[in-house]
């Protein structure tokens, strides 16, 4: 009987030991995390996220590293959050319009003319209402982490000016896979078409459809200027961008590993927005 009792704690030792030094190695190995997104590499929101890989690898002392997957190369917006539901893919940037399909309580930033000014904006995503919206997803496992800002949305058109709602009567629209913008645009007379960013370029040029609405930056790194001859700056919607985090992705046994991963990312990108 103290034969047996002796092996057992004896096993029971060598586990312990095994596991110590497994969480060490745990502690110190290189982790890769993918963020993926739609953006084009000159965009100022894909340069903001190269901030962050930069500073992710600085903080970690090289054992963090991000890897940036722009222009949709690994989906449109509503497959990398399906891919971080699935936690395939660790990060993703997204516009809160598919995102309210997802976390539908996200469809307040859809409302046109929400916030009066920039600095409107930034006092309510940096107060007690953003932050109360970025974990309302986590349920499904969707942990956000920042908003971005790129400017407020406004029309552009190809054949004629978009300066009042009439103006939209007759007009196919594009839209993000978003039941407030779609609702928006039929609101207005138009003619809502929801189609990926990545195909709108194309969907401009060979007229499928009239016109669309986007910020200045992503209005002129697409360059869907060469198509579109009208760009009227009214700004009506503040559609935020949001860096998402998995829940799911399982890159530690370590909880506590995973808690310093998530507080060096955070502290990334709380520089990268000042």
């Amino acid at each position: 009987m103290k034969k047996g009792m002796t092996f057992f704690i004896g096993l029971l030792l060598v586990l312990l030991l095994i596991s110590y030094f497994l969480q060490g190695a745990d502690d110190k190995q290189h982790r890769v995390l993918k963020l993926a997104h739609g953006l084009n590499t000159q965009h100022p929101v894909h340069r903001a996220m190269e901030f962050l890989a930069e500073r992710a690898l600085e903080l970690s002392g090289g054992q963090l590293e991000v890897q940036i997957f722009p222009s949709e190369q690994l989906g449109n917006e509503k497959e990398c959050i399906e891919a971080l539901q699935l936690g395939y893919l660790a990060m993703t940037k997204t516009s809160t319009g598919p995102m309210e399909a997802f976390v539908p309580r996200i469809r307040i930033f859809g409302i046109p003319y929400l916030f009066r000014d920039s600095e409107h904006f930034w006092k309510v995503v940096l107060g007690p209402v953003g932050k109360e919206l970025l974990v309302a997803g986590e349920g499904k496992g969707l942990r956000g982490l920042c908003y971005y800002d790129a400017g407020a949305r406004s029309f552009y058109s190809k054949e004629s000016p978009i300066n009042t709602p009439s103006d939209l009567a007759g007009k196919k629209v594009r839209v993000m896979n978003s039941v407030m913008s779609m609702e928006m645009i039929k609101s207005m007379g138009g003619s809502p078409t929801p189609i990926s960013w990545g195909e709108l370029y194309t969907s401009l040029d060979q007229g499928v459809v009239d016109a669309a609405e986007n910020n200045p930056p992503s209005f002129e790194t697409s360059r869907h200027f060469e198509i579109c001859n009208y760009y009227t700056n009214i700004q009506n919607a503040e559609k935020e961008m949001v860096n998402s985090m998995s829940k799911n992705i399982d890159f530690s046994r370590s909880k506590k590993v995973k808690e310093e991963v998530f507080n060096i990312i955070k502290k990334c990108l709380e520089e990268n927005i000042r």
